[in-house]
């Protein structure tokens, strides 16, 4: 019989092996939405996001209540404008000006600025175009303020590539080209990373007959897409590297990426919604990405953002309301953090 010591130690380590992976460093951190009409004060979200560890937030627009609440908090903050507005940044040097002196500034001395997203998932489509020009404006409303550490980007859909599969076919549609190429050169001007929203529960949910589970979930033992020199074992890994193969075909192979929102659901489409699906793909996960590149980049270590905080009851259907870690109670959806 194992001593009941022994077994508490084993307990506590098992309890603290996420713990130990957050706080070793690596870039980990999770997305607050506010789609819900039942969701927890900002104050008492971003104690949460203490208690766990977690030193990276990605919030959406910038509501005055969590910015507060964000304070002399020591979490590093992605934040964005609503997507209506990236047309009046693009046109206006004085619109970008406003919104960095209204939403950044007053708050620049308490709070780590790390990246502002310019455009949420806008190309492709009909606001795309303006994303460069907004992109550099609002860096000219962050250089006059003085505010140099946060540095602009835009998050990308997996339907900005018009061919992902071999990920070495990666390559922006045509359509997007020039747009791509634009902000593309900011960023390797400026050395930051392109942020892209990473989903193989969508893809998996959507085709199983030729997408395993195994694959989706990090659980496969043997390369699943051997694509030239690269093997694949997890269909994460393939999608980010299909980027990465886009950003090489127009010569900007130098620009990183990192992933804007990833998770898995636990509820709205059985069997591939569960809380265990979910607690395996988000730990896998979570190890992967705090110790291994992809095969296409395998000595860099990529800034992640889980996807989310709280389930969310205000969102479009079912499964998109529960991505969360957490009930709007706090109490865990799963033991994680």
């Amino acid at each position: 019989m194992v001593p009941k010591f022994a077994q508490l130690f084993v307990s506590t380590l098992l309890l603290l092996t996420p713990l130990l992976s957050i706080a070793d460093g690596r870039d980990i951190g999770v997305c607050y939405g506010l789609n819900g009409d039942n969701l927890p004060s900002p104050n008492e979200v971003i104690s949460l996001y203490k208690r766990c560890q977690i030193d990276n937030i990605r919030i959406y627009q910038p509501y005055p209540e969590v910015l507060e609440a964000l304070r002399g908090s020591g979490i590093s903050v992605t934040i964005g404008p609503r997507n209506e507005d990236i047309a009046s940044f693009a046109t206006s040097q004085d619109a970008a000006n406003d919104w960095v002196n209204t939403n950044i500034v007053p708050y620049a001395d308490d709070i780590v600025f790390r990246w502002i997203t310019i455009g949420n998932e806008v190309i492709p489509g009909p606001l795309g175009s303006n994303v460069p020009a907004a992109m550099n404006n609002i860096r000219n409303a962050l250089d006059s303020a003085g505010i140099t550490l946060a540095k602009v980007t835009t998050v990308l859909p997996g339907t900005a590539l018009a061919a992902s599969y071999p990920p070495s076919a990666g390559a922006f549609g045509s359509d997007v080209t020039e747009t791509m190429t634009g902000i593309a050169a900011i960023l390797a001007q400026e050395d930051t990373p392109l942020l892209i929203n990473v989903y193989p529960y969508f893809a998996y949910s959507s085709d199983p007959s030729h997408i395993s589970a195994q694959y989706a979930m990090f659980t496969s033992t043997a390369p699943v897409v051997i694509d030239g020199s690269f093997q694949y074992f997890n269909l994460f890994d393939a999608m980010v590297d299909a980027f990465n193969a886009a950003l090489e075909k127009i010569n900007f192979g130098n620009v990183k990426v990192a992933v804007a929102e990833t998770g898995w659901p636990t509820v709205g489409n059985e069997p591939y919604t569960s809380v265990a699906n979910a607690q395996t793909y988000n730990r896998n996960l979570l190890n992967h990405v705090t110790q291994n590149g992809t095969p296409r980049r395998p000595d860099y270590i990529m800034p992640t953002f889980f996807f989310e905080m709280f389930n969310e009851d205000l969102k479009g259907n079912v499964v998109e309301q529960n991505f969360g870690f957490f009930y709007p109670s706090m109490q865990p959806v799963y033991p994680f953090w």
